[in-house]
C-alpha cells in the first residue's frame, strides 16, 4: 500500500515535470528559499561529513542504541538552548526520474528541532550536558505521499520518534567564546537515528550576539550508516547514496 503510494505520487510528479528540469523548493535558516544543489555521481555514496565505519551500534545486537541520559549543566557554564520553529532540520536526496535529463533534490524538513548546547566555564563543550534532538514525525516534504513513505519505510517513525545529537568536541571553536562574532568550526560527536549510533561530523559557521546564537551545520551520511536502503520505485532510475544533513539553529542563553 505504502509502495503504491509512493509510485502514485512519482507519476504523477513525472506528469508534471517531463520535459523539465525539477526542482524542489527547502526551507532555510531564515525561512527562505535554498539554493541548488551541489552535483553528484549516480551512485557514488561519497559521504564527506561522516567518520568511521558504517553504524551498527544496537543494530547488530538486536536492540536499538540510544545515548545516555542529559547530564546536568556544570556550575557556571553558558547554556544556549535551541528556539524550536526557529530552528529548522533540513534533509536533501538526490534523485533520477526517468524522461528527466537532469537530477533533482527530493527535500523534506522540520522545525522541530530541541535541546542545548553547554560550554564550559573555562572554555570547551560540556558533551554529557549538550543534545540536539528532531522530531522525525514532523517531516514534511512536497507531498503528503511521499511524507508517508518516508515514515513508515525509510525512518519507521513509529519505532523511532527522534533522531539524536551529542556534540563532544569542537574543533576550532574559540576558548573561551567571544560574547561576539562568528566562528567556523567542526562539531563531532555520536548521532542515534533509526536505533543505530554513529559519530557525525558537522561542519558550522556559527554567530554569537550576547546571548543569541545562530548557527548553520551540515554534514552528509549514507543510507545504509543508519540501517536504510535508498527508495526504490518506478518511475525513479536512481538515487544516489547520500543523504546531506542541514541544521539551521537559533539558541538563547538561558
Amino acid at each position: 500500500m505504502v509502495k503504491a503510494g509512493w509510485g502514485a505520487w512519482r507519476g504523477r510528479r513525472r506528469a508534471a515535470a517531463a520535459g523539465a528540469v525539477l526542482a524542489l523548493s527547502a526551507c532555510s535558516f531564515a525561512g527562505g528559499s535554498g539554493g541548488a544543489a551541489p552535483s553528484a555521481s549516480p551512485g557514488a555514496g561519497v559521504s564527506p561529513g561522516s567518520s568511521g565505519t558504517p553504524g551498527t551500534a544496537g543494530a547488530a545486537a538486536g536492540q536499538a542504541a540510544a545515548l545516555p541520559a542529559v547530564a546536568t549543566p556544570p556550575a557556571g557554564a553558558l547554556v544556549f538552548s535551541i528556539v524550536p520553529e526557529q530552528s529548522r532540520a533540513t534533509f536533501r536526496v538526490r534523485e533520477q526520474l526517468v524522461g528527466v535529463q537532469v537530477p533533482s533534490d527530493a527535500v523534506g524538513s522540520t522545525g522541530a528541532v530541541g535541546g542545548r548546547v553547554v560550554l564550559r566555564r573555562e572554555g570547551g563543550l560540556a558533551a554529557d550536558a549538550s543534545r540536539i534532538s528532531v522530531d522525525l514525525r514532523e517531516l514534511r516534504t512536497d507531498d503528503p505521499r511521499r511524507d508517508s513513505f518516508i515514515k513508515q519505510v525509510t525512518l519507521r517513525t513509529g519505532e523511532f520518534a527522534t533522531a539524536e545529537f551529542m556534540p563532544q568536541t569542537a574543533a576550532g571553536l574559540p576558548n573561551p567564546l567571544p560574547a561576539s562574532g562568528e566562528h567556523s568550526f567542526r562539531l563531532t560527536g555520536p548521532m542515534v537515528l533509526r536505533g543505530v549510533l554513529k559519530e557525525v561530523t558537522w561542519d558550522v559557521t556559527a554567530r554569537r550576539a550576547g546571548a543569541q546564537l545562530t548557527a548553520r551545520a551540515t554534514t552528509a551520511v549514507r543510507f545504509g550508516d543508519f540501517g536504510m536502503t535508498p527508495p526504490r520505485a518506478e518511475p525513479v532510475l536512481m538515487v544516489v547514496d547520500e543523504i546531506r544533513l542541514e541544521l539551521d539553529l537559533v539558541a538563547r542563553q538561558a
